[in-house]
C-alpha cells in the first residue's frame, strides 16, 4: 500500500499479473505458488525452530537410546515450546520468546523447565553450527530473565533397609509382579532390565543383562553381568511356569509394566518404590562398612575415570558374589544382619 509501495513497483505488480492472465493462469493459484517458492527458499536458510528440532533430532538420534523414543527426547520441547514459537525462524526468536514458553513451569516444575531449556540451548547450538540464524545466547538471556530458583530434586522414596525383609516376606503371591519385585530386591538391577528379563539370558548362575536394557547413552553401555543368588534361583523355578523366555510377563505377553509394581506396592502400603530398592541396599552396604568400590559395581555404577577404566577392566564379579549372598540371605530372613559373613 502507498506510501509503502511505489508507483513504480505497483505497476510493475500489475503488469506481471496481467501477463499472467494473459498466459491463462489462475492468480490464486500463481500467488500460492509463489508463496510456497518463498517458504521453501526461506527454509533453507531460516528454518523455523519446529523444523529446527527435527533437523536436530535426526543429527542426534544415533546417540539417543531407542532412538530417543525411550527417554521422549522431544517430549519437553513439543510440550512447551513449540506452541510458543514452533513456528517462528531462526532468526526472528529472542529471549523473549524462550521466556514466554517457560514463565509458566519455571517455577512450579523447574525440573521440567530445566529440560526443555537444555533441550532448547541444544537445539540452538547445533542449528548455529550448521550455518542458520540461531543465536544460542538468546536462549542463555532468556534464563537470566527467568531468575534464579531455589531448587531441591526429591530422592525417589526407598524402603529403609532394616524394612526390606518384612516387605519381602509380604510378596508372595507368586504372581508375575509380586516375583518381579522380588526379582529387583535380590539383583538390584533397574526396572527396564528386570521387568524385561528372559531365561535364555541367564547361564551358570550369571545373568547377563543386554546393553539396550542398562541405562546411559547409546554406544555408552555394555551388557551387565549379575551373579544369582540361591533366592534368585528360586524366584527363577516359579517365573519358568509362566512357559515363556520372559519371566516376569504382563499384559497381552509383553514385559510386566511399572505401574502393575507401583499398584502392588500401593496395595501393601509401601510407601518406598522399585527404583528405591537400590538405594536400600545401598545405604545397608555403607552402614555395614562394604567396599564403596563393590557397592557401586553392583548398581551397575562405573567406578573411576575414562582412563582408570581403561586398563582396571574387571567387573568385580567374583567379588559381588559374597555380597549379593549376604544380601540375599537378609533379605529372605535366612539370616539377620548381626549374623551375616562379608568378604
Amino acid at each position: 500500500m502507498w506510501p509503502a509501495t511505489t508507483l513504480a513497483d505497483a505497476r510493475k505488480t500489475r503488469d506481471r499479473w496481467a501477463s499472467g492472465l494473459a498466459a491463462g493462469l489462475d492468480p490464486i493459484t500463481a500467488r500460492d505458488a509463489q508463496r510456497e517458492a518463498e517458504r521453501i527458499q526461506r527454509d533453507r536458510t531460516d528454518p523455523v525452530f519446529s523444523e529446527a528440532v527435527d533437523l536436530v533430532f535426526e543429527s542426534l538420534r544415533h546417540t539417543l537410546r531407542g532412538d530417543g523414543q525411550r527417554g521422549r527426547w522431544r517430549s519437553p520441547l513439543e510440550t512447551h515450546m513449540l506452541p510458543v514459537f514452533g513456528r517462528k525462524p531462526g532468526s526472528q526468536i529472542d529471549q523473549h520468546d524462550i521466556y514466554r514458553a517457560l514463565k509458566p513451569i519455571w517455577r512450579t516444575k523447574h525440573a521440567v523447565a530445566i529440560k526443555a531449556w537444555r533441550r532448547t540451548r541444544i537445539v540452538f547450538r547445533q542449528m548455529k553450527l550448521m550455518g542458520f540464524p540461531y543465536e544460542p545466547f538468546a536462549v542463555e538471556a532468556a534464563k537470566h530473565m527467568l531468575g534464579e530458583v531455589i531448587y531441591k530434586p526429591t530422592p525417589m522414596p526407598s524402603t529403609p533397609w532394616q524394612e526390606i525383609p518384612a516387605l519381602y516376606a509380604k510378596l508372595d503371591t507368586g504372581n508375575s509382579s509380586d516375583l518381579c519385585l522380588r526379582w529387583m530386591l535380590l539383583t538390584l538391577v533397574r526396572l527396564d532390565g528386570c521387568a524385561g528379563a528372559r531365561a535364555t539370558e541367564i547361564k551358570d548362575g550369571v545373568w547377563t543383562v543386554p546393553a539396550d536394557r542398562i541405562k546411559g547413552r547409546e554406544g555408552k553401555v555394555e551388557p551387565f553381568r549379575v551373579p544369582l543368588t540361591a533366592a534368585a534361583d528360586l524366584i527363577l523355578e516359579e517365573a519358568n511356569r509362566f512357559g515363556g523366555d520372559l519371566l516376569f510377563p504382563g499384559q497381552r505377553g509383553r514385559p510386566i509394566g511399572s505401574r502393575a509394581l507401583e499398584l502392588r506396592l500401593n496395595k501393601l502400603a509401601e510407601p518406598g518404590r522399585p527404583h528405591g530398592f537400590r538405594s536400600s541396599f545401598r545405604t545397608w552396604a555403607q552402614d555395614h562398612d562394604i567396599s564403596w568400590e563393590v557397592a557401586e559395581t553392583v548398581l551397575g555404577h562405573k567406578v573411576g575415570h575414562a582412563v582408570e577404566r581403561a586398563y582396571a577392566r574387571s567387573d568385580l564379579l567374583e567379588r559381588r558374589k559374597p555380597v549379593m549372598e549376604a544380601w540375599s540371605q537378609f533379605v529372605t530372613g535366612e539370616k539377620s544382619t548381626r549374623a551375616l559373613q562379608f568378604a
